[in-house]
């Protein structure tokens, strides 16, 4: 069961920070507290998943126009009925998102990140408790624009569009984690 996966995932991972570690613990108690904590219906908070994608050199990142928040984001979303863990949703939302059909997927967290979103529930501001992988792939590769987007585009790391701050540091934490595998590879030895 997938809030099983979440809350086990979660618990067990280690964060990067202070700030991490308390979103992560904040996650874990919202879990625990509402079986229903994954699900869009759960007001005023539910979890969502998502995934950021950066160059397999670390050096591009593809990000998504998002239409209803009007700014460059990771790709991520809801859970949906069909996921079996919150990497397979991040996974699926990855796919819808931007097209990409061929990429390699880090099913251990980067960062979670919580925001306010006004247009997800008619009951009002609900905060999505969003978990966010990491994903590399060759900017040649094919991507699409979504009904959920504007534009979908790769850029360079050191041209960056204007977007959030968070945005910046997840951008930073996964050209970190591509730098981190890349040089504990052995074909970098």
């Amino acid at each position: 069961m997938i809030h099983d996966d979440a809350l086990a995932l979660l618990a067990g991972w280690t964060p990067p920070s202070p700030h991490d570690g308390a979103l992560r613990d904040r996650y874990v108690a919202h879990l625990q507290q509402h079986p229903d904590g994954l699900l869009k219906a759960c007001f005023p908070d539910h979890v969502t998943a998502g995934a950021i994608v950066v160059s397999r050199a670390g050096d591009a990142v593809l990000l998504n126009h998002h239409r209803k928040a009007d700014a460059r984001l990771a790709f991520g979303g809801h859970i949906e009925p069909q996921d079996a863990t919150l990497a397979d949703a991040a996974r699926r939302e990855l796919r819808e998102e931007s097209g990409l059909t061929v990429f390699d997927f880090d099913p251990n967290p980067l960062s979670p990140d919580e925001h306010a979103v006004d247009f997800c529930s008619d009951r009002g501001t609900v905060h999505h408790l969003d978990v966010r992988f990491p994903a590399t792939a060759e900017p040649d590769g094919e991507h699409v624009v979504s009904d959920e987007s504007l534009d979908v585009r790769w850029w360079p790391v050191d041209a960056l569009p204007r977007t959030f701050d968070d945005m910046y540091r997840l951008i930073d934490a996964a050209v970190e984690r591509v730098d981190q595998s890349t040089s504990a590879s052995p074909e970098s030895s």
